[in-house]
């Protein structure tokens, strides 16, 4: 018999993870029927981004829609389409797209990540969701929904970092450098792994470390106890390779970029995508470049084209996405996961099951 009703999330006010309100028992039927490019996904899994944080305070740019359902990743099943969907059948199982107004070939600003799922549009964080034909894609068939559930922002950051660019991308034999442990340097590590190359990794906990070399970083360098990791870290370079990395994924903005230029090499790439460092650092000017004569490349998670290449690539090289397993929350516990990103006690993803 199938389910007639559902549970979610909604955040009424931005005062913080505080505001988040816990809503059950709600009829299917309220949010039916479908239209005609709309799929109705009863959803497995939702893993959380710093930005689902950002929205619940009220800190993200943009407007935030009123008693929005929070969430942008998110991985489940599908129960039913609109009389105009072909992409999609009941029984397929999908993973939702962040930015579902996109052209499939164009790349996000930030008024379109504004205007994308948990912050416009409702999100993940609900058992049952109906969402726009363009806001999902096949889920890659060697992953488990939870697994699935950190590519929709993370996964697709770290792709294109990799390989976005087609004059730089990754490839056997390249040396790259990752930092620390979230969401987007974990994925990008997996993902450069699986390509050949070699990954140096920072962190300054030697217990994290541990987890990284598992995971295949050929070479950790603790950043804390190292003041000029960028330099430390390109000690570690064979002499082949003294002048620097070919790839460096910068997530600290100004606080970290003069560490990340300081690691490239020469005609090497410096990607620029995430701002988690101090907020009052000073401002590295666009000239560092040209004293480092490297390509510094900004971005903002990916295409829908680029996540369908990023699933093909997943299910080929069999990449099994980390996540936090030590512990996954239920839908009902979700205030719980945002604290634990909060604090910054996780190791990868934060992941929620339904």
């Amino acid at each position: 018999m199938t389910q007639q009703t559902f549970s979610q999330w909604t955040l009424p006010t931005t005062n913080g993870v505080d505001s988040l309100t816990f809503e059950s028992n709600i009829p299917l039927s309220s949010i039916q029927p479908l239209g005609r490019h709309e799929v109705l996904v009863n959803l497995k899994a939702a893993a959380l981004n710093y930005r689902d944080l950002m929205i619940a305070k009220g800190l993200t740019p943009g407007q935030i829609q009123p008693n929005i359902i929070p969430g942008s990743d998110g991985s489940g099943i599908v129960l039913a389409v609109g009389p105009s969907v072909s992409d999609f059948k009941a029984g397929d199982k999908v993973v939702t797209h962040m930015c579902p107004s996109l052209p499939k070939d164009q790349p996000a600003s930030m008024t379109d990540i504004s205007a994308g799922l948990g912050q416009t549009l409702p999100g993940t964080f609900r058992t049952h969701g109906i969402f726009p034909s363009t806001a999902l894609v096949r889920m890659p068939s060697n992953l488990s929904f939870e697994q699935a559930s950190t590519l929709t922002c993370s996964g697709l950051t770290a792709y294109n970092a990799l390989f976005g660019l087609s004059s730089h991308a990754v490839k056997k034999g390249d040396w790259i450098l990752v930092p620390g442990t979230g969401g987007v340097s974990i994925a990008a590590l997996q993902f450069a792994v699986a390509a050949g190359a070699t990954v140096v990794a920072t962190t300054s906990s030697d217990v994290k470390a541990g987890k990284l070399k598992e995971l295949g970083a050929k070479h950790i360098v603790n950043y804390r106890r190292e003041k000029d990791w960028g330099e430390s870290a390109k000690a570690l370079l064979p002499s082949s390779y003294a002048a620097g990395f070919d790839l460096v994924l910068d997530l600290g903005g100004n606080e970290t970029l003069p560490q990340s230029l300081a690691a490239v090499r020469p005609d090497g790439l410096v990607v620029c995508a995430g701002v988690l460092g101090k907020a009052d650092a000073e401002m590295v000017p666009m000239m560092s470049a040209l004293w480092r004569t490297c390509v510094i490349r900004g971005l903002l998670l990916g295409t829908r084209q680029q996540f369908l290449s990023m699933n093909k690539f997943i299910e080929e090289k069999d990449v099994r996405p980390v996540f936090d397993d030590e512990k996954v929350f239920k839908l009902e516990e979700a205030k719980e996961a945002f604290a634990l990103l909060e604090r910054q006690g996780h190791f990868s993803k934060v992941v929620v099951t339904m």
